[in-house]
């Protein structure tokens, strides 16, 4: 004789013999299964948030070159000349004393790092043009491509 299933009252529920009760919960194959899952999300939303993280960068890296750029320029109108590539950016914070016409500071921050904290690399005179600015990327390297794309300020 089936004894019954019992309800959270403790009322006896008759079933056929055929009929078993099951007891309630998840079974360690339906928490493997939702585990798969989630991770196959996580896999496929992380590797595009990845993706946009690089673009993001390499977005930032550019607008950063523009200002160096029209920063330069403001320097050249006052100076006459855009800086040698000793003197750098940090002149455009910092007068060293032996500027003429110097009407800064240029920047009214100190100079930041490209966007994976690596100094950018100025050149005067440049190869491209007047001056040259480089970021060399994620990997710190010339070249590359993708997130190591160099960021550079004639494109």
């Amino acid at each position: 004789m089936n004894p019954g299933c019992f309800n959270n009252s403790g009322v006896v529920f008759r079933r056929s013999p055929v009929r078993r009760c099951r007891a309630e919960g998840i079974t360690l194959i339906e928490l493997l299964v939702v585990m798969v899952i989630i991770s196959l999300f996580a896999t496929l939303v992380g590797a595009r948030l990845f993706r946009n993280v690089d673009r993001a960068r390499q977005t930032t890296a550019k607008v950063q070159i523009s200002e160096f750029e029209t920063v330069l320029d403001l320097f050249r109108l006052d100076v006459g000349r855009y800086p040698t590539a000793s003197e750098g950016f940090q002149v455009l914070r910092v007068n060293t004393g032996s500027i003429r016409n110097w009407d800064g500071p240029y920047l009214a921050k100190d100079v930041p790092l490209d966007p994976w904290k690596r100094p950018y690399v100025y050149l005067y005179p440049g190869q491209h043009g007047d001056f040259d600015i480089v970021s060399l990327g994620a990997d710190g390297q010339d070249g590359g491509e993708g997130g190591d794309l160099d960021v550079v300020s004639w494109q």
